[in-house]
């Protein structure tokens, strides 16, 4: 088994297995290699290991039950994804959404924070990693002459280099700026590390600008950690995909990628 096929594998069988209890030496026996292997092949390429991707993957499907599942308790949903108690749920769900399930449940706008990875190739044969957006595909087709507003942190290894926590931070606080430039109908995905985009339910430019200038204006506002203002900047570009309800899912996650990196090209703050 190659490294894409072992990858390939091992974030399958984590997607699968998501409200089992599952360690790495059970994702490390499901793909016939080593723990060690393993480990070291998913910090390379994802820059977690798996024991936090799996909270991770856990604590955003849980989100999601959170707010689309009103009629669940805390603990029930605690329980679907493997934790005994509320306390030991509250922790996990904290450490990746810096705030308590219930403080969380009172929003009424959910965002995949952690989609699901995925991994491919690319022109040059080497490993890359991507989302997984399938989910969204029938809504791109629908809104096929909706635009779209990009957006991608400033500088975000400088803060990693902070911490790993004020990181994720940073990427809590640009999906949520962009869930408040939101209109009603405007969905927020995420399509990279530190990468968001924001589909528009309208297909005049001046409402995207609209969207984006709310957003811009935040820019240099800083975020707390541990008593740290720490000022956070986005680029943000808009567009509209033009391919009609014929638009291929395949290439669209390449497609917001070139955006994103065109501007960056163009434009510093």
């Amino acid at each position: 088994m190659n490294n894409i096929e072992l990858l390939t594998t091992a974030l399958s069988f984590l997607e699968d297995n998501l409200t089992e209890k599952i360690t790495t030496e059970d994702v490390a026996k499901a793909c016939y290699c080593s723990k060690s292997t393993l480990e070291k092949l998913f910090r390379c390429v994802n820059n977690l290991s798996v024991h936090d991707y799996i909270i991770r993957r856990r604590m955003t499907k849980a989100a999601k039950l959170l707010i689309t599942n009103k009629e669940m308790s805390i603990l029930d949903v605690a329980l679907e994804y493997g934790y005994n108690s509320n306390e030991a749920f509250t922790r996990a769900f904290k450490q990746v959404w810096n705030c308590k399930p219930s403080e969380f449940r009172t929003q009424t706008r959910y965002s995949e924070l952690f989609p699901r990875l995925l991994v491919g190739l690319t022109n040059g044969e080497q490993s890359m990693k991507k989302v997984d957006i399938s989910e969204l595909y029938d809504l791109f087709k629908a809104r096929h002459d909706c635009y779209f507003v990009c957006c991608d942190i400033r500088h975000l290894i400088p803060i990693n280099e902070i911490s790993r926590t004020a990181g994720d931070l940073a990427i809590i606080e640009a999906m949520n700026r962009m869930n408040g430039a939101a209109g009603d109908e405007d969905v927020v995905f995420r399509i990279g590390s530190d990468e968001f985009v924001l589909l528009t339910d309208n297909d005049d430019i001046a409402y995207a600008e609209s969207v984006a200038a709310k957003i811009e204006a935040l820019n240099g506002t800083p975020f707390t950690y541990e008593d740290q203002e720490i000022p956070l900047t986005l680029y943000i570009a808009i567009t509209k995909l033009n391919d009609g309800p014929n638009i291929k899912y395949n290439e669209m996650w390449g497609r917001f990628q070139d955006v994103i990196n065109e501007f960056k090209k163009r434009k510093d703050y």
